[in-house]
C-alpha cells in the first residue's frame, strides 16, 4: 500500500509559525513521525510539501493509478481552492483531510472547507497525530 502525504503552504514553517496553535514540532519532526508510523503499520509513504496551489494539484494528480490513499493538509488552500477539490475528485483516490489545529474553533472563514466534499474523512485538532490517524484510517478503508 502506498499513501501520499501532501502538505500545503506554511507547513514547512512548523515549529516557527504560531507555536501556540501548531506546536513546537518542526516539519522535519513531522516527516520523521509519519515515516516511523508508516514503517510500523507496513505501508509505503511519499511525503511532499508545497507553498503553491499548482504544486499541490500536481501531487494529487500524480497519485492517480499510483497511490492507494492520500492524506492532505491543504492548509490555507482548504478555504479557497476549488482546483484542489477538483483534483481530488478527478483522481478518485481515497483521501483524508487533516488539520493540526481545530479549525472549527478558529476564525469563521476556517470552518469552510472546499476539499471536504471529496474526502472520506476529516481529522482536525489532534495535532500532528492526526496524520497518523489518517494513515490508519486509509489502511483500514482500503482493506490493506
Amino acid at each position: 500500500m502506498i499513501i501520499r502525504v501532501i502538505n500545503g503552504p506554511n507547513l514547512n514553517m512548523l515549529g516557527i509559525r504560531e507555536p501556540n496553535i501548531y506546536g513546537h514540532e518542526t516539519y522535519a519532526d513531522l516527516v520523521a513521525k509519519i515515516e516511523a508510523h508508516a514503517a510500523k503499520i507496513g505501508v509505503e509513504v511519499e511525503i511532499m510539501q508545497s507553498n503553491c496551489e499548482g504544486g499541490l494539484v500536481d501531487a494529487i494528480q500524480g497519485a492517480w493509478q499510483h497511490c492507494d490513499g492520500i492524506v492532505i493538509n491543504p492548509a490555507a488552500y482548504t478555504h479557497t481552492s476549488v482546483a484542489i477539490l477538483d483534483a481530488v475528485k478527478a483522481v478518485g483516490v481515497p483521501t483524508v483531510e487533516v488539520h493540526i489545529s481545530d479549525v472549527s474553533k478558529r476564525e469563521a472563514f476556517r470552518s469552510v472547507s472546499y476539499i471536504r466534499a471529496a474526502c472520506i474523512a476529516t481529522i482536525a485538532g489532534h495535532g500532528t497525530d492526526g496524520y497518523l490517524e489518517a494513515m490508519d484510517l486509509l489502511k483500514k478503508e482500503c482493506g490493506q
